[in-house]
């Protein structure tokens, strides 16, 4: 799980995700849409429809795309009817893949998903090949620079959190999903900010990357997060500082 945050953290900062916003505010929307139609437009009843824009907001995505996107969920302007499935796969080293898909059109979004798992030393697997070896969970990055260690985690697990742990310059935050709706309260009353808050899954158990298999695993998912109908991508890898810092600049 730490490479996973390690490349999210590294990606931003070569500003890869300033050049795909544009293709970020659609996956966005594509997930306000969604939340919208299985429980209502009022994110104060619809907790899913709460997350989705607390994480649209976060990207900075304008309050205009958030209300359309809100308003279409509710049938105003066109319905847009998308399919949730989780397609599951291995990459290089045997690295477990998940992949979370909205998508309108099945049978399209298998194939191209298909495709860059094979172009990325990879292959899709059959429906529950890796999904056991994850857990569901609340994940919060916070940045390490500015907060301590002990401090966070006192506040964190009065709050109802599992676990804190440093990956890098950030700490990583666990808790049950039940729990989140407390763990998000307790950091915003302390004006604690974090890079990413989401209900998503951990991995059980990680492969320790070299940097040869690390460097087939992150073009693998940075492909995959490139396709549009992909909306998160889970693995279970670990890459150390030294390889993190040499394929950060080997991709720069």
């Amino acid at each position: 799980m730490a490479g996973h945050s390690h490349w999210a953290n590294i990606a931003a900062k070569k500003g890869v995700a300033d050049k795909k916003r544009g293709k970020l505010f659609g996956k966005l929307s594509r997930a306000i849409i969604v939340a919208a139609q299985g429980g209502g437009g009022d994110p104060t009843t619809n907790l899913r429809l709460r997350y989705a824009i607390d994480k649209a907001k976060k990207a900075s995505m304008p309050k205009d795309n958030i209300d359309r996107a809100v308003k279409k969920g509710c049938g105003e302007g066109g319905s847009e009817n998308y399919e949730e499935l989780l397609y599951e796969g291995y990459g290089a080293a045997g690295v477990a893949v998940l992949c979370d898909i909205l998508t309108e059109n099945r049978n399209r979004t298998a194939g191209e998903v298909r495709k860059i798992f094979e172009v990325h030393n990879g292959n899709l697997g059959a429906t529950g090949c890796v999904s056991w070896m994850f857990d569901r969970k609340g994940l919060f990055i916070v940045p390490a620079e500015g907060n301590e260690e002990e401090t966070l985690f006192e506040i964190a697990v009065e709050a109802g959190a599992e676990d804190v742990r440093q990956a890098g310059d950030t700490f990583e935050i666990l808790c049950a999903p039940e729990a989140f709706d407390e763990v998000t309260a307790a950091l915003e009353e302390k004006g604690i900010e974090t890079i990413s808050a989401d209900i998503t899954r951990v991995a059980a158990n990680t492969i320790e990357l070299n940097a040869d298999d690390a460097m087939k695993v992150l073009k693998l998912i940075e492909a995959l997060e490139d396709q549009d109908d992909v909306q998160n991508v889970t693995a279970n890898f670990n890459i150390s500082d030294d390889i993190m810092e040499e394929l950060a600049a080997a991709m720069g």
